[in-house]
């Protein structure tokens, strides 16, 4: 989903600074909320495993140049369900930027551009979730359908977000590669989902995690 260099140029640029800065200050609201309820210490740790999950996410899994970005295997919705919206949000942001800072610097100046097509479809899944699935429901007991939802939701917004810089950079254009982007993002969220429900059986299993700080405690409650 990285917004390739030169599909945004000049002053148009702009509006990526105001798009990551309203997606940051909801993530801050976010944070707030989760030092509230878990301290300082859990949502710190709960972020930094999210930050390197997100690096790994980048720089380990393939990864492939379609149309006009890049297809991830991002996890977006894996982190929601680990960790709790903020620290997926915090580590999503914090990742692509250390990934800019060490490996990519490049892609520096299209980070808020990058980091917004990140954030936002985090916030909408985690609207999704509070719908679909019911208060008394533990994540580790999700359904398919529910994860397949929460995936689609997610990476739906990743393409939808991608498509709206190209076209908003390059116009009609762009038609193109914005179809062979979003058309090659069909197997993520295919894949997507079953990770979840791997990743969610696993930590069925490992019943020491609950009542930890390193992941939500919606994760068994």
């Amino acid at each position: 989903m990285h917004i390739e260099e030169g599909v945004v140029t000049g002053a148009k640029i702009l509006l990526s600074y105001a798009t990551a800065a309203t997606a940051g200050v909801y993530t801050l609201k976010l944070a707030y909320g989760a030092l509230r309820d878990r301290g300082t210490a859990s949502l710190a740790a709960r972020a930094v495993l999210a930050t390197a999950a997100t690096f790994v996410f980048f720089q380990v899994l393939p990864t492939w140049s379609v149309g006009v970005s890049e297809v991830h295997l991002i996890l977006g919705s894996t982190l929601f369900l680990l960790f709790g919206a903020a620290p997926a949000a915090l580590g999503l942001a914090l990742g692509l930027l250390a990934q800019g800072l060490l490996v990519a610097p490049f892609d520096l100046p299209q980070y808020g551009m990058n980091v917004t097509t990140l954030l936002v479809p985090l916030f909408a899944l985690r609207a999704l979730a509070g719908r679909i699935i019911a208060p008394g429901t533990a994540y580790v007991d999700l359904r398919y359908g529910q994860a397949l939802a929460l995936s689609a939701a997610y990476q739906g917004g990743i393409v939808a977000w991608v498509a709206f810089w190209a076209f908003y950079g390059q116009g009609a254009e762009a038609w193109g590669g914005v179809a062979a982007f979003g058309a090659a993002y069909m197997l993520v969220i295919a894949l997507e989902p079953l990770v979840d429900l791997a990743v969610l059986a696993g930590a069925k299993a490992a019943r020491g995690l609950r009542g930890s700080g390193l992941v939500t405690q919606r994760l068994y409650a």
